[in-house]
């Protein structure tokens, strides 16, 4: 059984009267990488903080490598890597001289750790060039470099692809993967670029007006979102058999309701809706069925105006 990196129970945070995270029960497990996905302002920032020691919590707690008291949990945070706003580099210290200093101001006692880590996110040819010069795609990945320069366990990241051009966000997105597969590094990551987490995630947190609405693994979420013939018949048991016997489609499912899912034909809808007809099989209603990652988080959440 994987161990447990993070849990959190009824994590809750309060400015003032307003509620910004709210009873949020999560579980991130070794080896995960975590899409905590949301819309900007729906408590993915204040929950990454509350975790890092950055903000207190209002109510509720969190575990993490299995730490309770504040005191564990800050000598924990050795094992974690992290990227909550932009990192400030010196715009005239090349990225060697920049990841050096840091190096030595976290007492980092590997001295081969920057060229470690600047060749893990492909950056040693660049090593010596001045940060002012780096495109925003450069910046990101050396902001990246210094949250792995530790090894970390846990690496969490707010928003790390956001304004990145598609070069730039495939660059992180193979870094990170590489990482999660190499290191067995656990990742966090938060993101309303709900496309882009599809290609990463192992599992998901949905998170709406600080309430986590959903967790499932990328395995659920793929069933769940996979794209089918949805047909209502009045005769369910003549309609499988019709199925079998003259499509020799065995990739359906019946459910309640009359319902039949099938996940072959999906362009020939009107060949079988011609054949239970002829049959003598009511057919109530048919419709092609799916939806991608954003599209299952909108009607989650109730509609694409809470986007």
């Amino acid at each position: 059984m994987r161990e447990d990196i993070l849990v959190t129970r009824n994590l809750s945070k309060k400015y003032g009267n307003n509620t910004v995270v709210d009873n949020v029960n999560m579980t991130i497990k070794k080896g995960d990488i975590y899409g905590l996905v949301g819309k900007n302002g729906a408590g993915k920032t204040t929950i990454i903080r509350m975790i890092l020691s950055l903000s207190k919590e209002s109510s509720g707690e969190f575990e993490l490598f299995n730490a309770t008291s504040e005191k564990e949990k800050l000598e924990k945070h050795g094992l974690v890597g992290s990227i909550v706003e932009t990192p400030a580099f010196y715009p005239y210290l090349s990225a060697k001289q920049n990841l050096e200093y840091y190096r030595l101001q976290r007492g980092i006692v590997e001295k081969d750790a920057v060229d470690e880590a600047l060749k893990f996110v492909g950056l040693e040819d660049v090593g010596n060039k001045k940060f002012k010069g780096f495109s925003l795609g450069m910046k990101q990945r050396l902001g990246l470099a210094l949250a792995i320069m530790s090894n970390p366990d846990f690496l969490i990241l707010d928003e790390p692809i956001n304004g990145l051009d598609p070069m730039g966000i495939k660059e992180v997105r193979e870094t990170l993967l590489k990482l999660n597969k190499v290191k067995n590094t656990t990742i966090l990551i938060s993101s309303h670029i709900l496309g882009e987490l599809s290609q990463l995630a192992s599992c998901y947190g949905f998170i709406d007006d600080g309430k986590l609405i959903e967790e499932i693994s990328s395995e659920e979420l793929l069933d769940k979102c996979k794209h089918c013939l949805a047909i209502k018949v009045d005769d369910l048991e003549k309609a499988s058999a019709i199925l079998e016997s003259k499509f020799k489609c065995e990739n359906y499912e019946v459910l309640n309701g009359n319902l039949i899912k099938i996940y072959d034909y999906l362009e020939e809808s009107h060949i079988i809706n011609k054949s239970f007809v002829e049959n003598g099989i009511m057919v109530y209603s048919l419709q092609k069925i799916g939806s991608n990652l954003e599209e299952y988080f909108l009607n989650l959440v109730g509609g694409e105006h809470n986007a």
